[in-house]
């Protein structure tokens, strides 16, 4: 029996019952669902919509139908339509006709809106502290790497010296602006849509601001069309989900490129890589290459969201129950991906020697050499191109900057002198960059600590 049959003379065919039930999915939202309505026939019964003692009745039946669900002795039906219709159908069965009381002044359009607010807000909260997990990861492994000398990149290509710990804390602040993404995103979600009817509100005399202290949010919905038909804060948090996703698809190519013999720059855990199965020699960066592949999925449920609602009238349509599956999905595999990422990275081996060994020979102390004649009062763009024409040099004769005589270098400028090589070591170049947010271990120590800061206020 459906909830809705009485304007109905028809059986509902079997396909169209199978093609519109949401129980598959929304059937997470139990939780939800349920304390939405304790706190819905409070509300009833505070105001007198309904008698007190129905209140307490129906108040008692849901809390029983949660604490048997969690337990697991009673089970959700797959036949039922929806969560809603599910929860309301058993409190009938069970407290009689009390349970048919639970529905005054609400419709299915504005439970649905509450119980997926009440579910992301949670999951919100579990991505950023998923999140947060990995800053810690990302800073304790920073503060362990500050020495270890590689190559920085630009168009993959060998650039400039840097460390590892400075390289990694580029990532730190990608995902300290998730956070703050997902804290804003949480800001416009936290509004309490009940009352809103199925899209004028209702006639009875309703306290939206009791139920909205009841359940904890920070204030009702300003407008009761908007209440039941916004799906804005679940596209926003999908944008969120996206970003972090491409973030940490970003980071995971960095680890795939690194793990290869061409780089070999960090060695995976056994625990995190897997085998060929033909191949025995292989140990594949298989969980780096999997969060960078679910980065499409997630990117695909955003699209699934925003294609959906684009074109969506005023107010609620069955289009938006679509809303749920890729929401869920993207939540998920978010906070999977960033737990397992975090997990690998945690145990990763940082090989400093490969990552020093080609630090020196890409002739990323260019720059370096170049600011050494600028300092003896050259102009910038006549240093440029002398050292162009001494790295050229070099390449010509299979030598380093380093290597160089200083009768070599006297070759290009006369104004080169024993400092050359001082200004041009490895660890000169990467320790006299001590400007905010530099690679030298001074900037590096004060990028772990605003990490380590914003992780304390939290």
């Amino acid at each position: 029996m459906k909830m809705w049959e009485g304007r109905f003379k028809k059986e509902l065919d079997s396909r169209t019952n199978d093609f519109n039930s949401s129980i598959s999915f929304d059937s997470v939202m139990y939780r939800e669902d349920i304390t939405g309505s304790i706190a819905h026939a409070t509300m009833l019964g505070e105001t007198g919509i309904i008698d007190k003692s129905e209140s307490e009745k129906i108040i008692a039946g849901l809390k029983g139908i949660l604490a048997d669900l969690e337990s697991g002795e009673l089970a959700i039906s797959p036949e039922a339509e929806d969560i809603h219709m599910f929860v309301e159908q058993v409190l009938t069965e069970r407290i009689g006709d009390s349970g048919k009381r639970l529905h005054t002044a609400r419709s299915r359009n504005d439970q649905v809106a509450l119980d997926i607010r009440m579910y992301l807000k949670k999951k919100t909260k579990e991505v950023r502290s998923s999140l947060l997990a990995l800053l810690e990861i990302i800073a304790d492994t920073a503060a362990e790497n500050k020495d270890a000398v590689m190559p920085g990149y630009t168009h993959l290509q060998r650039a400039q010296p840097l460390t590892f710990a400075h390289y990694i804390l580029a990532y730190a602040q990608m995902f300290i602006r998730d956070v703050k993404r997902l804290d804003d995103c949480y800001v416009r979600m936290d509004e309490m849509p009940l009352g809103s009817g199925a899209l004028a509100s209702t006639t009875y005399p309703i306290d939206r601001q009791r139920v909205c202290e009841l359940l904890a949010f920070s204030r009702v919905t300003a407008n009761s069309i908007d209440g039941v038909s916004d799906r804005d804060f679940v596209l926003e948090l999908s944008s969120c989900l996206s970003l972090i996703m491409m973030h940490l698809s970003r980071f995971s190519e960095e680890i795939i490129l690194w793990c290869s013999g061409e780089f070999a720059f960090v060695e995976l855990d056994d625990a995190f890589s897997t085998g060929s199965s033909i191949m025995p020699q292989k140990k594949n960066p298989d969980i780096a290459e999997l969060v960078r592949g679910k980065t499409g999925r997630v990117y695909g449920d955003m699209t699934t969201l925003f294609t959906m609602m684009k074109g969506l009238p005023l107010a609620y349509n069955k289009d938006m129950q679509e809303d749920k599956e890729a929401i869920f999905d993207a939540v998920d595999n978010t906070i999977a991906c960033v737990d397992i990422f975090g997990a690998m990275f945690a145990t990763l081996r940082v090989r400093k020697e490969n990552m020093l060994r080609s630090a020196k020979g890409g002739f990323i102390n260019a720059t370096d050499c170049a600011d050494y004649l600028v300092k003896k009062g050259l102009p910038f763009r006549t240093a440029y191109k002398i050292i162009g024409s001494l790295v050229a040099y070099c390449i010509d004769n299979d030598k380093t900057l380093d290597a160089l005589s200083l009768d070599e270098f006297h070759q290009f400028s006369p104004i080169f002198d024993e400092g050359i090589y001082h200004a041009i070591d490895l660890d000169t170049c990467v320790n006299e960059r001590s400007v905010i947010g530099g690679p030298s271990a001074s900037s590096v120590d004060r990028q772990i600590a605003d990490v380590r800061r914003f992780l304390a206020n939290a």
